[in-house]
């Protein structure tokens, strides 16, 4: 049996992949799935640099409403036209896993396909890739916020880098996914680590590939992605995202793991006094580099993806694994 074609436009943050994945989506009548685990929360749109709805269309064609086994309706945000799917999945204050993530993704790339379109993968949130082009077998251990809040005070305590010891002599092998600048991936690993009473990385074992992927990579000089994220920071605080962030706090405790991620901590500690607003900038701009550089260490120890820089490269690319015979 022909496993479905699956496309991936990866990359690190402000690289361009979701402007290059909007443009051969549109080329090769494919439909989007977001692989970026900031995206998947409501409310939160401007540092998570969503792209932007079309105000004016309305889906009337329930052929792109899915309904998974909890009976909810997974419906795609539409942006120049192309179905978006995983983005405003959840609410801030609710935990979304990367089990449930690969279940969805799974269901929609399944469903784009039955509608004779093409799937496309689309971001730069390697552990959400990684799970569906490997297949990995994500352990379902349930959060526990009474364990969490001992390993919150624990980093409290004795900070975050005595955390990832622990983590690290627990699991050695976690070292080579787990980003130790990241405490919320720091966390979900002890946790899973101390619930199982098994290393993490055990319980994340790769299974059959469940797709046939072509895995393209958008690639710029060093130089050119940093001056890329310093202009995308400035558009954001133009486009209110100072506003976004008093309104999300008015709402939601800035304590939540979905209030940690860039852009949103720097300016929660703007409006805490703690900074002034051009040092809450810096940051963000400071921050999102060393993402960008983490991003692209996790990418380049996948040595299946091809690296472009042009989207003609990737057409390329698109039409001659559309040309190859399926194994």
């Amino acid at each position: 049996m022909k496993k479905v074609k699956l496309i991936v436009i990866l990359g690190p943050t402000a690289s361009g992949k979701t402007e290059f994945g909007l443009k051969l989506a549109k080329k090769f009548k494919g439909e989007i799935i977001s692989a970026d685990s900031r995206t998947i929360y409501k409310g939160m749109d401007i540092a998570t640099a969503k792209p932007l709805q079309d105000k004016k269309l309305k889906i009337k064609n329930k052929k792109h409403k899915l309904k998974t086994k909890k009976n909810e309706i997974l419906k795609p945000l539409i942006a120049s036209g192309i179905p978006h799917y995983m983005i405003d999945v959840v609410q801030p204050n609710k935990e979304f896993t990367v089990a449930e993530f690969k279940q969805k993704a799974i269901k929609i790339i399944k469903d784009i396909h039955r509608r004779k379109k093409v799937p496309f993968l689309v971001g730069g949130t390697g552990l959400y890739i990684s799970a569906l082009v490997d297949n990995l077998e994500i352990p379902r251990v349930a959060p526990d916020k009474k364990l969490r809040k001992k390993i919150e005070k624990m980093i409290a305590r004795h900070g975050l880098n005595y955390l990832w010891q622990k983590l690290i002599k627990l699991d050695p092998e976690a070292k080579k996914f787990v980003q130790k600048e990241n405490p919320r991936r720091i966390i979900r690993a002890m946790e899973v680590c101390l619930k199982s009473k098994k290393p993490f990385s055990e319980l994340r074992k790769k299974g059959q590939p469940l797709f046939d992927t072509l895995q393209i990579g958008v690639k710029f000089s060093r130089g050119t992605l940093y001056e890329r994220i310093n202009q995308r920071v400035d558009k954001m605080i133009k486009a209110g995202l100072v506003k976004e962030v008093k309104r999300l706090t008015k709402k939601y405790s800035p304590d939540l793991p979905s209030m940690s991620g860039i852009g949103y901590q720097e300016i929660i500690f703007y409006l805490q006094g703690k900074i002034t607003l051009l040092e809450a900038i810096d940051l963000i701009k400071k921050n999102t580099r060393h993402y960008a550089r983490r991003q692209i260490s996790w990418f380049r120890r996948d040595k299946r993806i091809r690296w472009i820089k042009k989207e003609k490269e990737a057409e390329k690319l698109i039409k001659e694994f559309f040309s190859l015979k399926a194994p």
